[in-house]
């Protein structure tokens, strides 16, 4: 009796042997994965988290205003190279710093890459209101199917912006301050209502202190201009490189003529007869050339 105890305790034991080493085994394999896993984990850098501000080495960013599109900073550069002129015309003619009109037709129309640039070459995002009797099209904004300003070329858009802050009430503050005070402009179209977006005085100032387009204030006023961004990359190339062109004494009542235009062109676009397009201009033939100033109202 005594040794068929002893041997019952005996396969208990080893039984109980058997049974533990599994769970073991299986304990130092956890174990051990688990070393592994949190090893990778911590050998895998750790991205800081932050604000990511774009910068002009031709990176890519999103433009969000009446659509949203995707430009790089080379095309903002080339925007600017191609509406510089205008700006600063306007600028002389009508007092609105010009470095505030190219950060808002850069911001409004996408750099002009936006639908409402694209379809109707407003560059401003200017809805039609009751007082406007041009062409328009209808696109999403705050509401559906909005109306918004349609112009046959993009420097009536950038005139008619000008005509649109100098004949609004709403806006007569803005000319109480200097020329080329750009961060109270800035701030003051938002305060009278041009967007509702509480960042864009602060979007328009960005785009003006990265592209540096202070500057061109500064050609009006006659004032030294000092770079804010210095790693800005020079670029020389531009749709009025031409020396014949000088769109620095730009007139809304006159055409540049471009590569491509004819007489009949331009009668055309301006809803003109060639006749009277030679009259304006005491032109005795149809010859013109890239550069010369039409008058064309």
């Amino acid at each position: 009796m005594i040794k068929k105890i002893v041997l019952l305790l005996v396969i208990l034991a080893l039984a109980s042997c058997s049974s533990s080493k599994p769970a073991i085994a299986t304990t130092k394999k956890a174990a051990a994965v688990q070393a592994r896993t949190a090893s990778t984990k911590r050998s895998t850098p750790v991205k800081p988290i932050g604000k990511n501000y774009p910068s002009t080495n031709n990176t890519t960013e999103v433009i969000q205003s009446t659509s949203k599109t995707v430009v790089t900073s080379d095309l903002i550069t080339n925007y600017v190279l191609q509406y510089k002129d205008i700006a600063m015309g306007n600028m002389k003619t009508y007092g609105i710093p010009a470095s505030i009109i190219l950060a808002q037709g850069i911001l409004e129309s996408g750099a002009g890459k936006g639908d409402l640039a694209l379809e109707a070459n407003n560059h401003f995002g200017i809805k039609c209101h009751k007082d406007w009797l041009g062409e328009s099209v209808r696109h999403d904004d705050d509401s559906a199917q909005e109306c918004f300003r349609k112009y046959p070329e993009a420097a009536e858009s950038y005139r008619d912006h000008a005509l649109f802050l100098v004949g609004k009430k709403r806006y007569e503050k803005l000319f109480t301050y200097e020329k080329d005070d750009y961060k109270s402009w800035a701030k003051g179209l938002r305060a009278a209502g041009y967007a509702t977006d509480p960042n864009y005085p602060d979007k328009l100032i960005s785009y003006i202190e990265r592209y540096n387009l202070h500057q061109y204030d500064c050609q009006v006023t006659g004032r030294n201009y000092e770079p804010i961004n210095k790693t800005l990359p020079t670029k020389s190339s531009s749709v009025y490189s031409d020396p014949k062109i000088n769109m620095n004494s730009y007139d809304p009542n006159a055409y540049v003529v471009q590569k491509g235009d004819t007489l009949y062109s331009i009668s055309k676009k301006f809803n003109l007869l060639v006749e009277d397009l030679k009259k304006k201009n005491n032109l005795t033939d149809n010859a013109i050339s890239i550069g010369q100033r039409l008058k064309v109202k």
